[in-house]
């Protein structure tokens, strides 16, 4: 009988199979809790985003080329999401007569200090602006007469599509739009927004920097502004995310060197990603934004996807990683 273990042996053993099995457990665990992209099936683009409670809300164009409405989804860990549906803005809703053909596309909701949400949208290349006492609605235009907020034939040469809100510390809030026409002469416009989130403080200013064509956001960190925006084409590879740096949200705003920080990967599999928007959470900054699904076709689709954002000692933003995230739960 002497190759039957002792009891001494039998227990080592025994605690060395519940130790690979635990360990086997983790390692599950851990791949379970990685987000990769892209976050959502089906085609999307320029996303926005907004906490409330326990739950994000991400606003979002719907492929090709934006519908009659926009698409907004529910999500408590970026992993199980719920899809909703909004009373405004639809094509038919926001439509002037200024307003050209092109459909819903490329929201920015913030959640002002009222604690009311605030929406801006494109819309017939003019900028509309809603307000809703919940981020899922009853949405409705914020202008009583239900007028575009920016006309497409004003600012000449001016794209008015691509809007962005930003609320900076002092509960002050800062309205960004601006693109170009034909790929070419991209514009970005800033200007400051009353109390009631809509009527002009003052005339808007340019704040356009050189690579500068479409989709600013504004980013603050340690008392620097952060105008970030889209370069390129958004059909092809060239589309990348840019930023430029100042210290007032009325600018004005530098590039240097550190530019870049999200573009077409050498392998293609992050190709011309842009139109972003960032969020931060647990003392941590992250990106959303799509990137085109390479095809040849007269028209783009496109799909969601989160990184980390993250900053160099010196205040620079780093190149982004489009490995995924680690889950939020």
């Amino acid at each position: 009988m002497k190759n039957l273990l002792t009891r001494s042996e039998l227990k080592t053993a025994f605690v060395l199979v519940i130790i690979c099995f635990l360990s086997a457990v983790s390692q599950a665990q851990q791949i379970k809790k990685m987000i990769s992209n892209p976050i959502l099936p089906d085609y999307y683009a320029d996303p926005a985003i907004v906490k409330d409670k326990d739950s994000y809300y991400i606003y979002a164009t719907i492929d090709p080329w934006g519908k009659e409405e926009l698409a907004v989804f529910q999500t408590k860990d970026f992993v199980n999401f719920e899809r909703k549906q909004l009373n405004w803005p639809t094509k038919k809703a926001c439509t002037s007569p200024t307003s050209k053909n092109s459909m819903v596309w490329a929201p920015s909701v913030v959640k002002g200090k009222d604690n009311k949400f605030y929406m801006y949208v494109a819309v017939g290349s003019e900028v509309w602006a809603g307000v809703a006492e919940s981020p899922l609605g009853p949405w409705k235009n914020i202008k009583a007469d239900q007028s575009p907020l920016i006309k497409a034939n004003e600012y000449p040469g001016v794209h008015n599509i691509d809007p962005d809100c930003f609320i900076d510390d002092d509960g002050q809030a800062y309205l960004y739009w601006g693109s170009g026409f034909n790929w070419i002469n991209g514009h970005c416009m800033v200007v400051k927004l009353k109390k009631d989130m809509h009527t002009f403080e003052g005339k808007p200013v340019e704040v356009t920097t050189p690579h500068f064509f479409e989709g600013a956001h504004m980013l603050k960190r340690n008392n620097k502004y952060y105008l970030m925006f889209s370069e390129g084409k958004a059909i092809d590879p060239t589309y990348q995310v840019g930023y430029a740096t100042g210290t007032s949200p009325m600018g004005p705003f530098k590039e240097d060197e550190h530019r870049v920080i999200l573009n077409t990967s050498a392998d293609s599999v992050v190709y011309g990603p842009g139109h972003h928007t960032t969020f931060r959470e647990k003392n941590q900054d992250y990106i959303l934004y799509h990137r085109i699904l390479p095809q040849d076709k007269a028209y783009v689709l496109r799909q969601l996807c989160l990184d980390s954002l993250n900053f160099d000692k010196n205040g620079n933003i780093k190149k982004v990683s489009t490995k995924g995230i680690k889950a939020f739960r």
